[in-house]
């Protein structure tokens, strides 16, 4: 709307002369132009009844999807929050353009118009984000902590969105709102400034929520600690470590740091290291892996996946073992483990294969370099193809 259009009224305006004038040329514009009234009137009734009518619709549809969090829902929502008032202007906006009503008229039908467009468009703007965010955290964030975040996401919102419309009307008034945008986002800042440890947690709260990286109840691991999720606060996450006591955690610091959520663990990996001696023919090395895949593939929760030679040590043959165990209880997982570890024992006794155990072999030797004891000196004085070697520890 316009600035002619508005009405500014000054203190010695006289009210009743106002009142009545606007009466006489809305009596003699009904009487003048009837034909083309009634026209702006049937067009105006129209739209109110599609508007009633989609509010219907809408309802309906709430009352189909209740309970489901579904965006269809979502929309039915917004679209059942429709003022009769704002349907009301919307014909008479309608009607006084149509009809050519005088500029009193027509101001007067105008301003009432934007008031009613601006909070109705505040109203389903806050439906839509609020069922957005109800989307995202889920229909269990009503039994969790969350929803206290969720609520207070509903005021934020509500604020903000009927803040824009009372500014956006009070500018339709001729009303110069520079001052007051900025004077809001001057206390906005220092507001911001003074809380912000608070609002750092408050929005990591806030991406718990949306981004959903854990949930009450869920066994997490974080920098040192372990434990479960017991509750999720606007501020804080309270977790019962694994050693029994409470491990509280600013929100913040808690989305900082690399976290794992073991949760939605499906399986788990085992990866052992068998360690053979050097005695061991080489052609029950090449048989080694062969009998381990047959253990593991005994165990009704295991999945082989594979088993090489994979290092010469210094005192042993080592073989990577790796297999999955399909369950994510730990307790099933070492149980498994266990049986596998039992049966190799058993298996590689049965065969004589020794696992590996750190040795060492010292050799000693005199002042001109020869090896003496545990060598015998005969010995290695008939054997000149042996390289003397000075005194050394060495493991094999």
């Amino acid at each position: 709307m316009s600035n002619s259009q508005n009405i500014a009224i000054a203190p010695d305006v006289d009210l009743t002369h106002e009142t009545r004038t606007l009466v006489t040329e809305t009596t003699s514009w009904l009487t003048d132009n009837s034909f083309n009234v009634l026209l702006a009137i049937g067009a105006g009734v129209a739209i109110a009844l599609v508007l009633l009518g989609v509010r219907s619709i809408g309802c309906r549809l709430i009352e189909k999807g209740k309970g489901e969090l579904k965006w269809r829902v979502v929309f039915a929502n917004a679209i059942a929050q429709t003022g009769f008032f704002f349907i009301v202007m919307v014909s008479a906006e309608l009607v006084t353009t149509m009809a050519d009503a005088p500029p009193r008229v027509r101001a007067v039908t105008h301003f009432l118009f934007v008031i009613a467009a601006a909070f109705q468009g505040a109203i389903w703007a806050r439906e839509l984000v609020l069922g957005y965010v109800e989307h995202r955290v889920g229909p269990e964030q009503e039994h969790s902590t969350l929803g206290s975040a969720v609520g207070i996401i509903r005021l934020l919102v509500s604020i903000a969105l009927f803040a824009v419309a009372t500014i956006v009307i009070l500018d339709n008034l001729g009303v110069n709102v520079t001052g007051l945008l900025a004077g809001l986002g001057i206390g906005g800042i220092a507001i911001g400034l003074a809380a912000k440890g608070v609002f750092e947690d408050l929005f990591a709260a806030l991406s718990i929520i949306f981004d959903k990286p854990f949930r009450r109840g869920d066994s997490i691991s974080f920098g040192k600690s372990s434990g479960t999720v017991e509750q999720i606060g606007l501020k804080t996450t309270r977790i019962r470590s694994v050693s029994g006591e409470e491990v509280v955690v600013a929100n913040a610091n808690l989305l900082n740091q690399e976290l794992q959520n073991w949760t939605l663990l499906q399986r788990r990996r085992a990866v052992m290291t068998l360690g053979v001696t050097y005695q061991t023919p080489p052609d029950m090395l090449a048989r080694i892996p062969l009998e381990v895949k047959e253990i593991v593939e005994a165990q009704p929760l295991a999945t082989f996946d594979r088993c090489h030679a994979a290092t010469l040590a210094a005192s042993s043959i080592d073989y990577e073992l790796v297999f999955f165990v399909e369950t994510a209880a730990y307790g099933d997982f070492m149980s498994t483990k266990q049986a596998v570890i039992l049966s190799l024992v058993r298996r590689f006794a049965e065969l004589g294969v020794d696992f590996a155990y750190p040795t060492q072999t010292s050799f000693t030797a005199g002042p001109d370099g020869k090896a003496v004891l545990p060598y015998a000196c005969d010995d290695m004085a008939t054997t000149g193809e042996r390289e003397e070697k000075p005194a050394a520890a060495m493991k094999n």
